[in-house]
Parts: structure tokens; C-alpha cells; sequence
């Protein structure tokens, strides 16, 4: 197997980066996506974990209708760390707020009521965002774990809340090492940002050999890739999304567009009464002039 090439240059993959071909790689009901999962939650928070099940929160990705739903995988850990993955291609503007508001969700969702329980058998929750075509941070690193600290004195809050941030705008750099000398975090972030680069399939390859995780993602990958009504559903659900985005798109545009025009058209009409009520009034055209301008 460390002989064997897993992606061809000619290979037609599907974008791992779709949230839909993201989801679906990573919750189909096969022990290499299981693995995959887990290997993947792995290498972001820093330590081995083994994902336990996956919670339903959304549509599954055989049926799916609503494309305005953001495809995210919940799942929990062997020792109960409850832990929220997703992959963000377009992210809005307010992604940091929107991630902190999921992540304190995460965390106040577990339950604790009960003779006996206390605060002390909270887990740890972990909210994980692959962010694509946005970066946010100003910094050059690619990877962000997030925690309640004072920022001033520099004094961590040892909470069990954490938001993890994979910008993989920030890889050029990153892509140019050794794949021997990468983390497995910049393994990970390299191979969704470059796999369906043709000329990046051969370092690709390399780190398939090197992480199993991933070389487990890409063969569940390369069979969805291969499944012709597997794909053309992933495809016309993704198309989907684009026409959605484009439409909204288009109103608020039209929306802005014709709200100018309304402005302008109302300013107009008063300019039109106050030149009216200035001619009624006896006002020479020069008289006009300087009490325009005088108002401008």
C-alpha cells in the first residue's frame, strides 16, 4: 500500500471543500469515515480522540432540501467531549461571533440536572471551523484554539470551552515544506486546500501515506467521486446553493439599486417645489442661482 498512488492527476474528485461533499465524507456509515472523523477531530484539538456517534442536527446528506442549512457534523467523543466540526467555504463576516454564540450553545447544551450531578461532570466542547475563501485574523498563522483567558494578565480561565479556526488562505507558505516536516493540523489544512490542485496531487499523495486518517478521507472521497448518482446529487445540491446565493444576491442588489433611485426621485421632486415656490415668489434666475448654491 505505501507504493500505491490514491489520486491520479486525471482524477475528477469532487471539492472536499463543499460543506455538502465535506459532510458526507466524513458521515457515511463506514468504518474509514468513522476513522477519518476521528483522526480529523484529532489532529485539531491536539490529542487522541475517538468519535463515539454523530448527532443528527441537521439533514443528513441523502436528504437533503433546505440548502440554506450550514452542513456541520456533532458528534461525541469515547470519554463524552462533545465536539461540532464544519467546513465553512464562504463564511460571512460575523464568522468569529457566530462561532463563540455556537460554542457557548455546545457547551450550556449538555445536560446536568439530576440527583448528584454537578458542574464538575461537564465535558469539554469544542467548536471546529474550516474556514476557505475568508481569512480573519490578522496574523500570518493558519491555526487559531481559542479559550477565556484575561487578555491583560494573561491568565487562562482553565475553561472546558474551546473554538478552534483552520484559515486555509494562510497555507502558501505552509505548502512548500517537506510533508515530513508538517504538523498533522497543516496535513490536514493542506489536503482540503490543494486536492483538486492537479499540480499539488503528488504532495498529496505523500500525505496520504503519512496520515491514515487522511488517506482513509480521500478513498471514502474517491468512491463518492465515483459514484455517478452520488455525485449528481452532491453536484446539484451544491449548484443549488450557488443559485440560492446568487438570487439573494441579486434582490439585495436590486434592493440598494432601487432604493437610490427612490432618494433621488424625492429629492428631485422637493428640488422641483422649492424652485416652483422661488419662481411664485418673484426671484430673478440669477436670485435663483445664489439661493441654490447658498443651500448645496
Amino acid at each position: 500500500m505505501a507504493n500505491e498512488t490514491l489520486f491520479d492527476e486525471s482524477e475528477q474528485l469532487l471539492n472536499i471543500c463543499w460543506d455538502n461533499v465535506f459532510k458526507a465524507v466524513f458521515t457515511k456509515e463506514s468504518q474509514e469515515s468513522r476513522k477519518a472523523l476521528s483522526r480529523l477531530v484529532s489532529a485539531i484539538i491536539g490529542r487522541d480522540l475517538e468519535v463515539l456517534g454523530i448527532t443528527a442536527n441537521e439533514p443528513a446528506p441523502e436528504s437533503v432540501h433546505h440548502r440554506q442549512i450550514r452542513f456541520d457534523i456533532n458528534c461525541k467523543t469515547t470519554d463524552g467531549e462533545q465536539v461540532n466540526v464544519e467546513m465553512c467555504l464562504n463564511p460571512d463576516d460575523f464568522e468569529p461571533a457566530r462561532l463563540e454564540y455556537y460554542g457557548a450553545r455546545l457547551f450550556g447544551g449538555q445536560n446536568i440536572r439530576g440527583e448528584g450531578r454537578t458542574y464538575s461532570d461537564l465535558k469539554p466542547t469544542h467548536q471546529i471551523a474550516i474556514l476557505v475563501n475568508k481569512t480573519f485574523f490578522p496574523d500570518n498563522d493558519f491555526f487559531h484554539s481559542f479559550e477565556y483567558h484575561d487578555p491583560v494578565r494573561r491568565v487562562s480561565l482553565g475553561g472546558l470551552t474551546r473554538i478552534h479556526t483552520l484559515e486555509l488562505g494562510k497555507l502558501d507558505d505552509v505548502c512548500r515544506k517537506p510533508v515530513d516536516d508538517m504538523s498533522y493540523q497543516e496535513l490536514w489544512a493542506v489536503f482540503f486546500r490543494y486536492l483538486n490542485d492537479p499540480n499539488m496531487r503528488a504532495k498529496i499523495n505523500q500525505i496520504a501515506k503519512r496520515e491514515e486518517g487522511i488517506k482513509m478521507a480521500g478513498t471514502v472521497l474517491l468512491g463518492i467521486s465515483r459514484n455517478e448518482a452520488e455525485r449528481a446529487r452532491l453536484e446539484s445540491e451544491y449548484k443549488a446553493e450557488i443559485d440560492l446565493q446568487s438570487k439573494l444576491g441579486g434582490a439585495e442588489r436590486k434592493g440598494r439599486l432601487e432604493g437610490r433611485q427612490e432618494g433621488w426621485l424625492e429629492g428631485r421632486q422637493e428640488r422641483d417645489k422649492e424652485l416652483l415656490h422661488l419662481i411664485a415668489k418673484g426671484y430673478t434666475a440669477e436670485d435663483i442661482r445664489k439661493e441654490l448654491e447658498a443651500k448645496s
